[in-house]
């Protein structure tokens, strides 16, 4: 038996019985997240963690063999920044799910496996909200969230998940477990370090812990949809209601989307409509209605060729729904390769157009949803997998698509992550002296580079086991 063997049976023995998993079948799905990442490994074992002090265990073998170690959540990531790697520990979250309320300072105590609907309806047991919404909140996990710091529909009011993290448990990479922040609305002892947590992919530590900023329960919202026969009406829209208005809510889905998410939902939406604009207001009675009115006449004035306004709540999440369908819709047409570009939002509606003349020039279908009122986009390609010249095609699109959204000074990743997938283009949008910044701290805080190596940035051979 190896040394590493032998650690590796020691780490089996003191954790509970079925934790660790070591068989290939049963390893097999842990090695991918949603992006499908084709060079993803094979784990030498698969550590299913239900305490920070089992984490704590599996960093410490880790640390002690050089073992590179993959956390991950519920694997609904959608740029490979849970791939494994030959060889690698992965240490899965998705056990840990305890949520606690506490009414008194409107916060929330969770670990990291937690989903983000669950997360919601305990809070709202209490008359609190959780406003972070991604698309995939029925399935995300809170901790996967916090590795990306996720946004989803409601951000453009309420804010991203960084705006709700008071506090941290984090297990360093040499086995410590250190409590960032608190429960504390105002507190700024030291330097910012929860917040340089969130966001940073499980390459820096990973979260066993969260303390969450609750709010009061959000007004039932008054919904707008309003269809447009080009995309210029629709993003020239976008950005005057974006600055004249603040609605809680406002999402693009092109015709790509439109036709897809019709075909699963049948509600009747307008298939030959080149965008559809979902916008609410949950602002206080009437003024709902005469934020609705003013993006009625804005959406009127670029072109829009029906509204729809209802203050029915049912109604209106019937609208909310098909967007969040968007996804899952289109990947029935094919393969997704899945974007998550953003722009400042005067700059959106020269990336949506850019990207369909991306589509045209590669001959390749590319769907476009957005959280438009921050300029966050969603361009999804689809491939049929077994067409090798279309994949070659819709790689080179993949590219082509975030040099454009870096060209409009926009960024490659704005909820999704930079993961293992698009970390070729990190280097272009930061530029050397901001890139080389991000591999000091990375170093300071996992100088042997066992930690998610190959997620952001790449891995060095010098450091890590990877």
């Amino acid at each position: 038996m190896t040394e590493r063997e032998d650690a590796l049976d020691r780490l089996i023995r003191s954790l509970p019985a079925g934790a660790v998993l070591t068989e290939p079948a049963s390893m097999d799905a842990y090695r991918w997240d949603r992006a499908n990442d084709p060079d993803a490994g094979v784990p030498l074992a698969v550590v299913r963690a239900i305490s920070t002090e089992d984490v704590q265990a599996a960093v410490r073998f880790a640390a002690s063999t050089g073992t590179p170690i993959v956390p991950r959540g519920a694997g609904t990531g959608l740029s490979g920044g849970s791939s494994a790697a030959d060889g690698c520990l992965v240490v899965s979250l998705e056990r840990m799910r305890a949520i606690e309320i506490d009414v008194d300072t409107r916060m929330a105590t969770v670990q990291p496996g937690a989903l983000n609907a669950e997360v919601k309806a305990a809070a709202a047991l209490h008359g609190l909200w959780y406003p972070p919404d991604p698309s995939s909140s029925e399935i995300c996990s809170i901790g996967g969230n916090i590795a990306t710091n996720a946004g989803g529909l409601c951000c453009v009011k309420y804010g991203v998940t960084t705006d709700y993290v008071l506090g941290l448990t984090v297990v360093l990479a040499d086995g410590r477990a250190v409590r960032l922040g608190g429960p504390r609305v105002k507190d700024v002892a030291g330097l910012s370090l929860t917040k340089l947590f969130v966001g940073s992919e499980g390459t820096l530590g990973i979260v066993t812990e969260i303390i969450l900023r609750l709010v009061p329960a959000q007004r039932p919202p008054t919904t707008l949809v309003a269809t447009f026969p080009t995309l210029e009406g629709a993003t020239t829209a976008v950005m005057d209601i974006a600055r004249t208005a603040r609605p809680s809510m406002l999402e693009f889905m092109d015709r790509v989307t439109i036709g897809a998410v019709e075909d699963v939902l049948r509600m009747g939406l307008d298939r030959t409509a080149a965008a559809m604009l979902v916008v609410q207001s949950d602002e206080h009675g009437e003024a709902a209605a005469a934020e609705i009115a003013a993006v009625e006449a804005i959406c009127a004035g670029h072109g829009a060729s029906e509204c729809f306004a209802t203050a029915d709540p049912d109604e209106g999440e019937a609208f909310v729904h098909a967007r969040r369908t968007a996804i899952p819709a289109v990947e029935r047409m094919g393969t997704l390769l899945l974007e998550d570009v953003g722009v400042p939002i005067p700059r959106l509606a020269d990336l949506v157009l850019g990207i369909e003349r991306i589509a045209a020039e590669h001959d390749l279908t590319i769907a476009v949803i957005a959280h438009a009122g921050d300029g966050n986009t969603h361009p999804l390609l689809v491939v049929d997998p077994t067409d090798a010249a279309q994949k070659a095609r819709a790689e080179v699109a993949y590219g082509e698509i975030m040099n454009l959204a870096i060209g409009l000074g926009g960024t490659i990743t704005g909820e999704h992550g930079v993961g293992r997938l698009k970390r070729p283009w990190l280097g272009a949008q930061l530029g050397a002296d901001v890139l080389e910044l991000n591999r000091r701290i990375k170093t300071a805080l996992d100088p042997q580079g066992i930690l998610n190596p190959g997620a952001i940035l790449e891995p060095d051979p010098e450091r890590s086991g990877a």
